[in-house]
């Protein structure tokens, strides 16, 4: 069994491997020869399906070029980029090096989009910046710990202004085998399981989507 000092350095190492071997594959499997123009518009397809679809909740009112966002996960900068098309500033953070690098080359010529590399499951890097709105997808579904994914949500709620949302997905599929030690199928949640981390971190779990399934969505409202 893994201590978490370790669990952390393996998913830095095993995500870094991806990276150099394939980064946008490991990034979006649907594919594994993506060109530039092909991978990026996967990226503006879910902000389409997953943003642009929910910008009530997402901006309360603010418009969205004075809004400042969260991207936890922002891997080689696929949604990251799309983002920084809609909002006004836009930050990212990634446990992989070989991955932030990557993201970087892809937000050339995107100066309100900056990504930084983190330390895993939390947000230090990011000092008391303050965000309208946080988000991420397909990454939470990777990591194996419940520990690591709670220590994220109690960061975001550090960050996040009163009332902003955090958008984001875990794994719901208790019929997958996960290891500690595995950092591609991460830890299930079942729906209480994400109604009492919500609570524990200072959220109202407001909506829900996909309980049961590989693709959880929560909508965690920091309370006021």
């Amino acid at each position: 069994m893994l201590d978490p000092e370790q669990q952390l350095d393996k998913m830095r190492r095993d995500w870094d491997e991806r990276a150099r071997q394939n980064a946008r594959y490991y990034v979006n499997t649907a594919k594994e020869d993506w060109t530039d123009e092909e991978f990026f518009r996967s990226g503006e397809q879910t902000v389409a399906e997953e943003i642009l679809t929910d910008m009530i909740n997402i901006c309360q009112g603010k418009d969205p070029q004075q809004m400042r966002v969260l991207e936890i996960g922002c891997g080689a900068g696929r949604v990251t980029r799309a983002l920084a098309g809609l909002f006004g500033e836009v930050c990212g953070v990634d446990v992989s090096g070989e991955m932030i690098r990557q993201a970087r080359a892809a937000l050339a010529g995107r100066p309100n989009a900056r990504v930084f590399q983190n330390n895993g499951m939390d947000l230090g890097v990011l000092g008391g910046q303050v965000f309208d709105f946080a988000f991420s997808s397909i990454v939470f579904q990777h990591i194996p710990s419940r520990e690591v994914i709670e220590s994220y949500v109690r960061e975001v709620h550090r960050l996040l202004r009163p009332g902003g949302l955090f958008k984001f997905q875990v794994q719901g599929d208790f019929t997958l085998q996960t290891s500690p030690e595995d950092t591609w199928l991460g830890v299930p949640f079942s729906d209480q399981d994400a109604v009492e981390m919500a609570r524990r971190c200072g959220f109202e779990p407001r909506y829900r989507h996909g309980v049961g399934e590989q693709y959880f969505w929560l909508w965690f409202f920091k309370l006021e």
